[in-house]
């Protein structure tokens, strides 16, 4: 049987299933019922073996040894107390996504003191608060581990998290003062993200024009803030679950715009995603169709940024139970992936399914398990325990990037990945 022929058998066997499955589901997500599923209990392993596996693998990345397995190093103090960040070993910089996900990680287990040192390193190096500055208000994308930074500019997946980090560590573990009023913190960047003005000026690295995070008509998040690069979006930075909790949490004066840019965004899903595969573009078009870019060659594919736009509708649905169009999604693409062989699929794809990269990663195979949460067919256990039988990433070029995903996935996937209410 050709895997063509393989895929649609799977993939018409998962709607049948999906259509009996779906009643079986609790009527509301997770924000109004405070239950999360913890998909490797329901598939038999042990709270034991689930929580010693998450203390492994936050051990490994975060406190293991710093030339082989740690992505979190600390690296002194200041006035504030402790410093570390979050590296990407393979680049040998520090990333706003990868300190954002650092802090995520460290709300979500309860680790406040990692928490705060990885904030105080952003807020020291990373974030610019100069008026003069055209990026004021957001965080520089990469630095080096010094602090000096490779770029100015941002890219809003860092803001996206670290903002959501923040409340949540607000809620948590209460606000402090200065830059551990964590809420204050929130407001202000998010308040950013949105109405930050078009400012004109000089960097580092030569003159920017630098505006908000939003395309405000579209009610959709930008690829950057950069003038040049306002007219298209990366679809892996929708995070309608973020969105819905921003309508509640957020400034109130901007409390319906991410009420409507959360349903935007679900809507969005349903545009860039192949109609067959379920594959999402790395960037795409405010409509959905793919974007082509100078920069990126791969950008019109299935690449390295897109393997998180599943994860995004999965844990969507699992917390807001909104749009049950998210759970037709999650077969569509477990279906495609599995007619591609669960233990050999490839990591880029054309979005009609061609194959562009046989590797298969880790990180993939960690967003791929969190679909599960959303999806109805028995193939959801496969993709799970697929991720319950990967071992910790630690090569040198999986530690970050791959090590970030499946930490968040054993998270989402033990139910440990909660919204943390104001209490």
């Amino acid at each position: 049987m050709t895997k063509l022929k393989l895929f649609c058998l799977i993939f018409c066997l998962s709607l049948l299933n999906g259509a009996c499955g779906q009643k079986k589901l609790t009527p509301e997500g997770a924000f109004y019922t405070g239950k999360y599923r913890n998909l490797f209990l329901e598939y038999g392993h042990s709270e034991k073996e689930i929580s010693a596996r998450i203390e492994s693998a936050f051990q490994q990345l975060f406190h293991g040894d710093s030339a082989t397995q740690a992505v979190y190093f600390e690296s002194g103090r200041n006035q504030n107390g402790l410093l570390a960040y979050v590296s990407d070993v393979l680049h040998n910089d520090v990333r706003s996504e990868g300190i954002s996900y650092g802090m995520m990680i460290a709300v979500q287990l309860d680790r406040k003191a990692e928490f705060d040192a990885i904030w105080n390193w952003a807020t020291t190096y990373m974030y610019i608060s100069s008026p003069e500055h055209p990026t004021e208000g957001y965080f520089s994308w990469s630095l080096k581990r010094d602090g000096t930074p490779n770029s100015e500019t941002a890219a809003p997946d860092g803001e996206e998290y670290i903002v959501m980090a923040l409340y949540f560590a607000s809620h948590r573990w209460g606000d402090g003062e200065g830059i551990y009023d964590y809420k204050a913190w929130a407001d202000r960047i998010l308040t950013a993200m949105r109405h930050h003005p078009v400012k004109r000026g000089q960097t580092k690295f030569g003159p920017r024009v630098v505006g908000p995070m939003v395309e405000e008509d579209k009610f959709m998040i930008r690829f950057v803030p950069d003038s040049g690069s306002w007219g298209f979006t990366d679809p892996s930075y929708h995070l309608p679950a973020f969105y819905d909790l921003w309508a509640l949490w957020g400034p109130e004066k901007d409390r319906g715009f991410w009420s409507r840019t959360a349903a935007a965004s679900r809507d969005f899903f349903q545009k860039t995603t192949h109609p067959v595969t379920g594959l999402a573009p790395d960037y795409a078009n405010f409509d959905g169709t793919p974007y082509a870019s100078r920069f990126n060659q791969r950008s019109v594919n299935f690449s390295f940024d897109a393997r998180r736009t599943q994860m995004n509708w999965a844990v969507d649905w699992s917390w807001w139970h909104k749009d049950p169009r998210q759970q037709e999604l999650s077969n569509r693409i477990q279906s495609f992936f599995a007619s591609q062989g669960m233990d050999t699929y490839g990591t880029q794809y054309t979005l009609d399914g061609k194959l562009l990269d046989n590797n298969h990663a880790k990180g993939l195979i960690a967003t791929n398990a969190i679909v599960s949460l959303a999806a109805t067919h028995p193939l959801a256990k496969e993709f799970t325990e697929a991720l319950w039988n990967t071992p910790i990433p630690s090569a040198f070029n999986e530690r970050y990037y791959d090590g970030l995903l499946y930490l968040m996935a054993m998270l989402h996937c033990s139910g440990e990945f909660r919204i943390w209410q104001p209490q």
